[in-house]
């Protein structure tokens, strides 16, 4: 998940931030890469621990599916109304409260398992992260070109779709392996977090300032459809829509799968799980650096498609092998999706409204983390896990192929 920030002309009182030195920024520029991989790696740590959550408070596959999707509503509304004040407030100023924010859901996380505090613990979650995302991206960015002034950006780009993707990945295998291992897992592994999110508070308080602060009226995030490409630009939320639903899969109820299902138990494996989406797709992502987008597109809808057929099969009896092929190949998938959707989304506006069309696609990302689990999680309480994950990947096979097909007589800009 990785987003561009936009400048845009500003009016009103100016407070231009101090040029740090080469070093100070070289500094800052891996610092800021190490919180943002912190804050991402919190946000997927519940993934191995949702059973335990089961068991302790008796919730339902629905339940638990709410307050996953409580974190993607969060990043919703943080995005629109809070994602892009950087651009004229400051990157630090806005980056500490979102880890203020990471912070005040792992204390609530440390204290209570009840469904209410899973809820308020994961809506805080996702604003800091919404917050976080553009924000650690642009700071990244600005601090590379200071760190190594005249060299092209790829450094940056690596390190930042590293620590977004590669944070989310990282999480669920830490906390796996913790929960695996200490006592009270619910308690300790928040704990440990904590403390780590602390040290990200203190690091990020040291950091230089970048953007020259702007006095400006607020507005939060428009998003824009752009007239000329608007029936490319649907198929291509289209195509977040699903990696982000396959990511969705695998961050709330691939570990209840794993048990119900195929009857592994182990929270360190279904950590693990999870973590090999995210890291496939980090892989993946920077494997096609220089292959163009339209080429992404192509190859990850159809090894998207791939992924979830191996998940059909799961779904039909399959063992615990082709689960784990399925998570692989559609992690592979899914990153290659979302980032040549991203990339051409950006193209079919002009710079005045890319901001604008990325909050669009981000939109349809988020949301497709949200809806088809809810609709899994309702099946799977009629039916069972492996009804709803049949159904889930019929649905997304037929609108992949859909989609490949009508991007295929689409014209792009």
């Amino acid at each position: 998940m990785t987003t561009q920030t936009l400048r845009t002309p500003h009016t009103g009182t100016t407070r231009r931030p101090r040029i740090p030195s080469r070093h100070h920024a070289g500094a800052a520029f891996w610092l800021v890469a190490v919180v943002f991989l912190i804050v991402m790696a919190f946000s997927t740590v519940p993934t191995p621990l949702w059973p335990l959550y089961q068991e302790e408070n008796g919730a339902s596959t629905v339940s638990v599916t709410l307050a996953f999707s409580a974190y993607a509503l969060g990043v919703l509304v943080s995005l629109f109304f809070a994602g892009h004040i950087s651009d004229w407030h400051g990157r630090r100023r806005i980056l500490l409260p979102a880890v203020v924010l990471e912070i005040a859901a792992a204390v609530i996380f440390s204290v209570s398992a009840e469904l209410p505090a899973l809820l308020a613990a994961r809506f805080l979650g996702g604003l800091g992260v919404g917050l976080l995302t553009a924000t650690a991206t642009a700071f990244a960015l600005e601090l590379h070109s200071h760190y190594r002034p005249g060299r092209t950006s790829r450094l940056a780009d690596a390190v930042t779709t590293t620590a977004n993707l590669g944070g989310l990945g990282v999480g669920p295998v830490i906390a796996g392996v913790l929960a695996a291992t200490l006592p009270r897992p619910l308690t300790t592994v928040y704990l440990i977090f904590l403390v780590l999110l602390a040290l990200a508070a203190i690091a990020i308080a040291f950091t230089p300032e970048t953007v020259t602060r702007h006095e400006r009226s607020y507005r939060p995030q428009r998003v824009v459809v752009p007239r000329a490409g608007r029936a490319r630009y649907f198929l291509l939320a289209v195509g977040a829509f699903l990696a982000f639903s396959l990511f969705g899969l695998f961050t709330s109820l691939s570990p209840k799968i794993l048990i119900t299902t195929l009857g592994v138990t182990s929270t360190a494996v279904t950590g693990l799980v999870s973590g090999v989406v995210f890291a496939i797709a980090v892989i993946a992502q920077l494997v096609a650096t220089h292959v163009t987008a339209a080429r992404q597109l192509a190859i990850g809808l159809v090894t998207l498609a791939g992924g979830y057929a191996l998940l059909l099969v799961t779904g039909l009896g399959g063992g615990l092998a082709v689960f784990l092929a399925g998570a692989a190949v559609g992690g592979a998938g899914a990153g290659l999706v979302f980032k040549a959707a991203m990339v051409e989304a950006r193209s079919l506006a002009d710079a005045s409204a890319r901001g604008e069309v990325v909050a669009g696609m981000f939109l349809a990302a988020y949301l497709g983390m949200i809806l088809p689990v809810l609709g899994l999680a309702v099946v799977a309480d009629i039916a069972g896990l492996a009804a709803g994950l049949t159904g889930l990947s019929l649905v997304a096979l037929v609108v992949i192929a859909l989609t490949g097909w009508r991007l295929s007589r689409t014209p792009r800009r």
